[in-house]
């Protein structure tokens, strides 16, 4: 297969899964396996491509990120603006900052399979059927309405995505149904909260990769980033028009379906 059209399909599974409750890395993991694209220049790439995923959510949710840092009007965001929001993204960040630094080595080393990423997905799945099932309403809709609590315990539920095939969106978006939150928001909440802690998990990976790397991967990595990015902009309108109307149910038969089909053939 030509190297630009691995670009292309890794850039689309990235854009696709990277914000649904079925882990990118995870299908990342899978894609890349079956399409015989590995070793440290494909890790880098994987890396790379997510963000163009951050730059879809900062595009779609600009009036938050440019709220953050604007000190001195604070009424178009409410309780997530300025010098507040911060600390409340700060603080949902930063159990993922500490697990993840402590553990990075070691799940790269051992968590980076098929089987494992199979276990995280049927795991995952029956979670959302969990959630779903004692979710009744929701008392929070807005990301204003969220409590430095609420910030800390969906960081929380964040970590449980170190693992393959958990994935990041699922154990926010279910941690945040779990914590009482409408299903838009526990949806937005996890994508705003992906810009800060991918910035920093790819950042850490890109520069210990860059050696690796060559002049001629740039049209490699500008079609991954690209694809990635217009991607995961049309997935999040999807998602979130998706979720009106309905619950995140189909999700997890989806992840029970792949689960199998990994085991099977991988």
């Amino acid at each position: 297969m030509s190297e630009y059209l691995v670009a292309l399909v890794l850039g689309i599974v990235e854009g696709l899964t990277e914000f649904l409750p079925v882990s990118s890395t995870g299908h990342l993991i899978i894609v890349g396996n079956l399409l015989g694209f590995s070793g440290q220049r494909a890790d880098t790439f994987e890396i790379f491509i997510q963000s163009g995923a951050i730059l879809a959510v900062i595009v779609l949710y600009i009036k938050y990120f440019l709220g953050l840092v604007n000190f001195k009007d604070s009424s178009s965001t409410s309780g997530f603006s300025g010098t507040q929001g911060l600390i409340k993204l700060f603080i949902a960040a930063l159990p993922v900052y500490i697990l993840g630094f402590a553990t990075h080595k070691y799940i790269k080393e051992y968590l980076f399979s098929p089987v494992t990423v199979a276990i995280g997905l049927a795991v995952g799945a029956i979670a959302i059927f969990a959630v779903e099932k004692r979710f009744t309403k929701s008392v929070k809709s807005e990301v204003s309405e969220l409590s430095l609590g609420d910030c800390l315990k969906i960081g929380l539920f964040q970590c449980l995505a170190l693992w393959p095939g958990v994935s990041r969106s699922g154990a926010t978006i279910m941690g945040g149904l779990l914590l009482g939150f409408e299903r838009r928001l526990a949806a937005e909440f996890s994508f705003i909260l992906a810009v800060p802690v991918l910035i920093v998990a790819c950042g850490y990976d890109l520069l210990k990769s860059l050696k690796f790397l060559q002049v001629s991967d740039i049209p490699f990595f500008a079609i991954g980033f690209f694809v990635s990015f217009i991607v995961a902009l049309l997935t999040i309108k999807a998602l979130l028009a998706f979720i009106q109307r309905s619950n995140f149910i189909p999700f997890a038969y989806y992840r029970l379906i792949l689960a199998v089909i990994v085991i099977a053939v991988l």
